[in-house]
């Protein structure tokens, strides 16, 4: 069985089911040949027995019965078609009154001859071979049973089996056509059905051989083929937007890149050429051109930083399992870290307590982020102000604010509005947060701020309180 069905499985797809439906068929019209003869059969016995009755009262009525059990000489009519009629005596002796052969008596006649059973119905073979089916009846002469004596009619069975073995042929030969036929509609369903499966798989081996992503597959109806062509379709789509995303990643990294390595190679140059020409460059440059190397190093390392950030973030925008995180504990840690970077700045706050689901990490380097972008476009002394309630956190500074028509794009990579291209940064930092806000069903956005400056809000859902299984003072 293993054996089978390791070498049913090795079969293409639409061989296996044109097979499956030409066994399904085979199975089918086997059932019903056979059902059909079986009550063939019956009913042709229960005709002939119902005919050996009608015949034993037409024997009766026809005054026959005294010539059948004078049994004898020239009584007998063996040479008279119909029936095979002879006498049955108790001692197990017969005498054919008319028919060819004799019929051997079998105990059930017997016993009708003796008057122990009413009637006797059996098939049986006469002494010729040939195979009878046979009716054992008492002798009643004027309402009186005769004792000793039974009459028993009988008719040959070919008179049934040769019908029933040209229907098993008939049967036979339909069903042969009908399963042949049944292999070529599966065979043709199977091509016709399959016809999109092939175009798909032509499609899939296009993809993996040329891996071009543009082609797509027509849907047509509402079928399972029709919504695995479609989601086949959102497959590549979902690829080719990704190796777009990843090939405008890089070309932006290696923008960004170029510009600090261009200027480090240029300063490091003049120093070179300082020392191999013994041309000494003034202090006060020298020092700029060791500040200007320092910065554009350090402006190396943050984005190679948000670059390691971004990529281990993947997908979802989190690095572990999340758990309940105390919000507001977290913006306070955020805060504390804002004020060591711009000592001059006067940051308030105000916290209401909220829990939210989250990568403790990756949410507190968001906030920070959205701060560190309130530190940068803040005037000297200026105050940045800071909210948390019920979910939503608020930055707001009092910087020169945000063009309307760039607000569109402050999330996007390595962006940077015109007016911030002197600053220090990557552009990577609210891309950042952008990602790891929606992949804790959050939102975040910026907008112009009313007497100038911009907002950032950010909006997490969670709770005011923390689940009952998670005391509060363990959040923090």
């Amino acid at each position: 069985m293993n054996t089978l069905v390791r070498r049913l499985r090795t079969l293409p797809l639409r061989s296996r089911l044109a097979l499956l439906v030409s066994v399904a068929v085979a199975v089918a019209v086997a059932a019903v040949a056979v059902t059909c003869w079986f009550i063939t059969r019956n009913q042709l016995y229960a005709q002939m027995d119902q005919e050996l009755h009608n015949q034993v009262g037409s024997l009766s009525q026809g005054r026959q019965v005294t010539a059948v059990l004078a049994c004898g000489g020239i009584n007998q009519q063996q040479d008279v078609p119909g029936p095979t009629i002879q006498r049955v005596s108790s001692d197990g002796t017969v005498c054919t009154w008319r028919g060819k052969s004799s019929i051997p008596a079998q105990p059930s006649d017997v016993a009708v001859a003796n008057g122990s059973a009413d009637d006797a119905l059996h098939t049986t073979e006469a002494e010729d071979g040939t195979s009878m089916r046979v009716l054992t009846v008492p002798v009643e002469i004027e309402h009186s049973r005769v004792a000793n004596l039974a009459v028993s009619i009988a008719s040959p069975v070919d008179e049934i089996s040769q019908p029933l073995t040209t229907l098993a042929w008939v049967l036979l030969a339909v069903g042969g056509i009908g399963v042949v036929g049944a292999t070529a509609a599966g065979l043709w369903i199977a091509r016709t059905g399959l016809r999109p499966v092939d175009k798909l798989t032509e499609t899939v081996e296009h993809v993996a051989a040329t891996e071009d992503l543009t082609v797509r597959i027509p849907v047509e109806g509402d079928d399972e083929i029709a919504r695995l062509s479609a989601s086949f379709n959102s497959m590549t789509a979902s690829l080719a937007s990704s190796r777009e995303l990843q090939q405008q990643l890089i070309a932006d990294a290696g923008h960004e890149l170029r510009t600090p390595l261009t200027s480090m190679r240029t300063n490091i140059e003049l120093l070179t050429r300082s020392e191999a020409t013994g041309r000494a460059i003034p202090p006060d440059d020298r020092k700029a051109l060791m500040a200007s190397v320092k910065a554009q190093m350090t402006e190396l390392a943050a984005l190679i930083g948000d670059l390691q950030e971004l990529s281990r973030s993947g997908l979802s925008g989190t690095e572990g399992p999340l758990k309940v995180v105390s919000f507001h504990e977290t913006a306070r840690s955020a805060l504390e870290r804002a004020r060591l970077r711009g000592p001059e700045l006067k940051i308030v706050s105000e916290l209401a307590p909220w829990y939210v689901r989250a990568e403790p990490a990756a949410l507190e380097r968001a906030i920070i982020n959205l701060l560190d972008n309130a530190v940068k476009f803040s005037p000297p002394g200026g105050t940045i102000e800071v909210h948390l309630m019920r979910g939503a956190l608020t930055v707001r500074d009092h910087g020169p604010g945000i063009p309307a028509d760039e607000l569109p794009h402050v999330f996007d990579r390595f962006w940077r509005s015109p007016t911030a291209r002197a600053l220090p940064g990557s552009g990577l930092g609210l891309s950042i947060v952008a990602r790891t806000v929606e992949s804790y069903g959050g939102e975040v956005a910026l907008a112009a701020a009313d007497g100038g400056g911009t907002v950032a809000t950010m909006r997490l859902p969670g709770a005011p309180t923390p689940p009952p299984d998670q005391p509060a003072e363990l959040l923090s």
